[in-house]
């Protein structure tokens, strides 16, 4: 289990932002998270990260628990789980090159930087980028930076917050698709908070719904987006016109028709 959340509360005075949540990933999987703006995720993907202690509840990263350790200790099981944001020139210091930028994390986790060279092929860069900096990249280059900035330290758990959303519709496909490829040749696993269930349907293997600091629905994705249990998440299929097994339809999105092509 990569990542075990039992019983997690969140509370930020009266407000109770994470209420009760269970959540547990495997290696290799793309679990999703989806629900409404304010619905909780992030709160749930800030103390998974560790950026935040939990109110109540426990989180075990690879059978360990964040809480309770000390600053050292915490820091080398955080190398465990890593984010990718949806805006990557957000992500990435403007004032440091993509060699830089990759070395970095590189050092943190002990590795020599002449390795900097094959994360980027890694996530399909070429090295003629090395000397650039973030705002002479295009999106897509930037995102597969963060991606590499993420995967230098050696994580068993890429957290994916709309990792694709800031981007253009061919892009979006392609960095799909990178994150498929990603995930067979290894045994990373993916949490995706994400609105599109276009693309949750075509990679994710299991989806959870949250509401109101709850998670009201979860199950294998096939399941949980044809068979929905919950009134909630009966709503947010209805607000997506032709999403329907995909047997029967094409994917919604052209993003997520490329990526069902990747995994086909």
């Amino acid at each position: 289990m990569i990542l075990d959340v039992q019983q997690l509360v969140k509370t930020f005075g009266s407000h109770t932002a994470v209420a009760g949540v269970d959540l547990n990933i495997t290696a290799g999987e793309v679990h999703a998270l989806v629900g409404e703006s304010g619905s909780g995720k992030t709160t749930l993907a800030r103390c998974v990260l560790g950026l935040i202690p939990p109110t109540s509840g426990t989180v075990h990263i690879a059978g360990r628990p964040l809480a309770g350790l000390r600053r050292k200790e915490l820091r080398r099981l955080r190398h465990q789980v890593q984010i990718v944001f949806q805006n990557p020139y957000a992500a990435l210091n403007p004032r440091m090159t993509v060699r830089q930028l990759i070395a970095e994390p590189l050092r943190e986790a002990g590795r020599p930087v002449t390795d900097v060279t094959a994360e980027l092929e890694r996530v399909g860069l070429p090295a003629t980028v090395l000397t650039r900096y973030p705002h002479q990249l295009s999106g897509g280059q930037c995102q597969r930076v963060a991606i590499a900035r993420a995967l230098a330290v050696g994580p068993s758990l890429l957290v994916l917050d709309e990792p694709t959303s800031a981007l253009d519709v061919s892009v979006q496909a392609q960095i799909l698709n990178l994150l498929l490829d990603l995930r067979e040749h290894s045994d990373l696993a993916f949490l995706l908070i994400t609105h599109d269930l276009g693309v949750v349907r075509h990679i994710a293997d299991r989806v959870s719904v949250m509401l109101h600091g709850e998670l009201v629905e979860t199950g294998p994705t096939a399941q949980v987006l044809d068979s929905p249990q919950h009134p909630y998440t009966r709503r947010l299929l209805d607000a997506v016109p032709g999403l329907r097994p995909p047997d029967d339809t094409p994917p919604s999105t052209p993003a997520a028709a490329t990526a069902q092509g990747a995994l086909q």
